[in-house]
């Protein structure tokens, strides 16, 4: 059965969506063709109509994910008179440390994206470009030439704590992981005095 363009271009959509999901909750070796359409609705058979291989809806994906990272950013920092606080504490929290296909993909896919070919590796770096500017905006940096070592040491901090409170089974450890970081965020942000 022939599908239109239209279906076509939204069942295109709709593997991107679920892959990028999925991914983040099982890996990128750790889940195959079949259950990424399935997880679309499709059968594995449309998948090379779609995409030349799982390289390519793995950047796809990836891209995908990074820049819905890149906007949970920005809408935590929208209308609020510390908007950097309020990245960090939804980026540092329990909630979002449960978050494992829909939380950051830094987090969930980046030792594993290192591991991946260039063209998966690229949207990783272009996303965490793009965390780094968003950063040094809320910390009114915008203006350096490169990323500031505050955004890169913020970023850095940040990831790390959250892949760490995952890792770890104790919940006591666990959030202090997490509480330990946002002390850290603030005094690299020199926002020692916001609680």
């Amino acid at each position: 059965m022939r599908v239109s363009r239209a279906q076509a271009e939204a069942n295109r959509e709709a593997v991107i969506n679920a892959a990028s999901r999925l991914f983040r909750e099982h890996g990128f070796d750790g889940i195959g063709l079949k259950d990424l359409m399935k997880g679309a609705g499709l059968t594995q058979g449309a998948f090379y109509k779609q995409f030349a291989s799982k390289d390519d809806l793995a950047a796809l994906a990836s891209r995908r994910a990074l820049e819905s990272a890149t906007r949970r950013w920005s809408t935590a920092a929208a209308d609020t008179s510390d908007p950097l606080e309020a990245v960090m504490a939804f980026y540092l929290s329990k909630d979002h440390r449960g978050e494992k296909a829909e939380g950051c993909p830094l987090v969930a896919l980046g030792a594993d994206a290192a591991r991946q070919s260039r063209e998966v590796r690229r949207p990783f770096e272009d996303g965490i470009r793009a965390h780094f500017e968003v950063l040094d905006e809320l910390m009114g940096d915008a203006n350096t030439a490169g990323p500031s070592d505050k955004a890169i040491a913020i970023l850095s901090l940040m990831v790390g704590a959250v892949t760490l409170s995952r890792i770890i089974e104790d919940e006591s450890l666990s959030q202090g992981v997490l509480d330990a970081a946002s002390g850290e965020v603030r005094r690299i942000a020199n926002r020692d005095d916001v609680a």
